[in-house]
């Protein structure tokens, strides 16, 4: 692995750094860009296990780590022990953490039959997909004849919304007003920020890439697959979550040193999918890459991480329908903010 040269940097670029050395991870110029600061580097190398006084947490950085944080009982959901069970027992990728989410079925899945009387029954919920689909293809087709279109502001921000009143059965939101927020915080399907955050990410990563672009547009077998893929690769790469607080119960080792018990723990989300002891060049944008992993996706039946994954699929698929042609404007490039949570603030395209 390369020396690191956070030295040589501007002085106004190099991570701030607290007493012996380490990165402060809220501090002034940090939230900038943590990967080309270095700043989740230096952690991973020299601070594996390090508190930071502003998060008022213990930070870990390593893969290894996170991993371990994420799915041993010896940790809990912070700040309440209560956190969502499965195969990755933690608020990761789009999902919150609500214990009382509703699971959605998969797209074209059929609810199960019941002897439970028709006027008595409550309602399956319905496939999501069919309500995503159409609100992508309405915000695809209202910006296709722009000479020049802002993607987060006039598709990412608006499709989550779009597709939730679409599916009840309301007419669709007015793209000249502000949107509303969602309703209901026990419910994290309705919390849209982060699914607008990880689309506009997911769009940034596929527009730089024509190759990508031309195999999903060409259709065929493959290209779900490859959506999927690559929505998977996205929250790896460029997760709109970065840090997931955990708790430990106990006192549990670490590679980086001893965590006490009853301690706050931020797991470096951002870090740990781009640690190179475990995924072969981390920053590159690969789909088809043999080492992906499911760690990033959350907890399987999240209403968000569903809605989510179908936003990104359906929104690219509606944009390459309504805009073939769809390219990045003239001298623009894509660029991410936070390091809380992180995703393109603009992706200014031309249409045609």
């Amino acid at each position: 692995m390369p020396a690191d040269r956070s030295e040589a940097l501007p002085t106004a670029r190099r991570p701030h750094r607290l007493a012996g050395g380490q990165p402060g991870l809220l501090e002034p110029g940090a939230s900038t860009d943590p990967y080309r600061l270095r700043l989740y580097r230096i952690l991973r190398t020299d601070f594996p296990l390090g508190h930071d006084p502003g998060l008022g947490a213990w930070l870990l950085s390593r893969y290894e780590d996170v991993v371990l944080a994420l799915t041993d009982p010896r940790f809990t959901g912070y700040p309440h022990d209560g956190a969502p069970r499965g195969p990755v027992p933690a608020p990761l990728g789009l999902c919150r953490g609500s214990l009382v989410c509703t699971p959605l079925p998969e797209a074209g899945t059929a609810p199960a039959a019941t002897d439970t009387p028709a006027d008595t029954a409550a309602d399956p919920d319905p496939d999501p997909a069919p309500a995503v689909e159409r609100a992508a293809y309405v915000l695809a087709r209202r910006i296709a004849g722009r000479d020049r279109a802002d993607l987060v502001g006039e598709f990412c921000r608006w499709l989550p919304a779009g597709a939730d009143a679409v599916a009840a059965g309301l007419s669709f939101p007015d793209p000249n007003a502000p949107p509303r927020p969602g309703g209901g915080a026990d419910d994290c399907a309705r919390q849209t920020g982060l699914r607008e955050r990880a689309l506009a990410s997911f769009l940034a990563n596929m527009l730089d890439d024509p190759d990508l672009l031309a195999a999903v547009a060409g259709g065929g077998a493959g290209a779900g697959m490859l959506l999927r893929r690559a929505w998977a690769e996205t929250l790896r790469r460029d997760p709109p979550v970065q840090i997931v607080l955990r708790r430990t119960r106990t006192e549990v080792r670490v590679s980086g040193g001893t965590l006490p018990a009853g301690e706050a723990v931020a797991c470096l989300i951002g870090a740990a999918g781009r640690d190179p002891a475990r995924f072969a060049a981390p920053d590159r944008f690969d789909p088809l890459r043999a080492d992906a992993d499911p760690l990033f996706s959350g907890p399987a039946g999240c209403p968000a991480a569903l809605l989510g994954r179908l936003e990104a699929e359906h929104g690219l698929r509606a944009l390459l329908t309504a805009m073939p042609r769809i390219r990045w404007a003239e001298g623009f490039r894509p660029t991410s903010s936070g390091v809380l949570t992180r995703g393109p603030r603009t992706l200014l395209v031309r249409p045609s």
